[in-house]
């Protein structure tokens, strides 16, 4: 691993529905920037967001040289905005962050300077033990148990979306252009020099999360069905499971037969019942994992694109 030479710097910031937050973000930004010896370009990914967010993108843009707002036709989601970004990106290094102040930058500084040590990937991971419990936490905790435990690709707890990406890493990821993307995943999968900085995360600076639970869902699947077979294997091994115990049903049976016991046979319908409802219970649960491997597939090989840009720069 040596020493690397960083000049320019790109920040790579999706925001959805963030007007009124996205500055004070940028202000909180701009004075984490201030005396660092780089030249930075920061790239704010307007996520289809219907709050004018667009408009104070814009009117930032009118005062600080630096921004190059990115605007996406629609809400495409927090991954594919990261990868609108990362598209953008043509600096030596490029740091994806979030635009709602829970992603401190004045943590930027210390991750530039472990990049010139090296590394090409400086990945920040969530220290929120302090934080106190909460359902989002517990679910989020057994995901990476979960995922960890099925996955060829160990992805850290805690990971965020916020890194430090050299320009050789960001060429692996753009090409890895599958449409359902798990960043954290992909980023681990790479394999690039990494090391971990922790983090405390501040408080939102207004607003809710945008990561509603049917979106955390959404992302836990595709994580799961785009770093995982295990599901399938799942399904094989309970069909395996179930002909060894009708081997043994069968077993039991012609011992009846051979001892001329027939008569201790039991009609067997309540059983019989029981074991039909089971086995198809089992065959529809593998058929739906497979069902949704297709499906994911299906949408691969249509090669549409993870977004579309409605508007480039602030006065288009």
């Amino acid at each position: 691993m040596s020493p690397q030479k960083i000049t320019t710097v790109d920040l790579v910031i999706p925001v959805f529905n963030e007007a009124g937050v996205v500055e004070q973000t940028h202000a909180r930004i701009a004075v984490a920037l201030e005396g660092l010896p780089y030249e930075f370009h920061i790239l704010y990914v307007d996520d289809g967001s219907h709050d004018g967010t667009d408009q104070s993108l814009r009117a930032l843009a009118a005062r600080d040289p630096r921004i190059a707002p990115l605007f996406l036709s629609r809400n495409f989601g927090h991954q594919a905005a990261i990868s609108a970004g990362l598209d953008a990106a043509h600096s030596d290094a490029v740091i994806t962050m979030d635009g709602d102040g829970q992603h401190p930058p004045e943590m930027i500084a210390e991750m530039l300077r472990l990049m010139e040590q090296g590394y090409d990937i400086v990945q920040t991971q969530r220290m929120d033990e302090a934080q106190p419990a909460s359902f989002k936490k517990w679910t989020s905790g057994q995901f990476y148990r979960l995922i960890n435990s099925i996955s060829g690709t160990p992805i850290l707890p805690g990971a965020a979306d916020f890194r430090a990406l050299s320009r050789q890493a960001v060429d692996a990821l753009k090409s890895m252009p599958e449409y359902h993307r798990f960043l954290r995943g992909m980023v681990a999968w790479i394999g690039y020099p990494t090391v971990i900085l922790p983090y405390q995360p501040a408080e939102r600076i207004s607003g809710q999360s945008k990561y509603s639970l049917k979106k955390m869902f959404r992302l836990a699947l595709d994580a799961i069905f785009s770093f995982s077979l295990v599901p399938l294997y799942i399904g094989l091994s309970m069909g395996g499971l179930f002909l060894f115990l009708a081997f043994v049903e069968a077993v039991y049976v012609l011992s009846f037969w051979v001892t001329g016991s027939t008569s201790g046979l039991a009609a067997g319908w309540s059983s019989l019942m029981f074991m039909l409802l089971i086995v198809g219970g089992i065959l529809m649960i593998l058929l739906g994992f497979i069902g949704v491997y297709i499906g994911y597939i299906f949408q691969e090989v249509k090669h549409r694109p993870i977004y579309l840009l409605k508007k480039e720069g602030p006065n288009e």
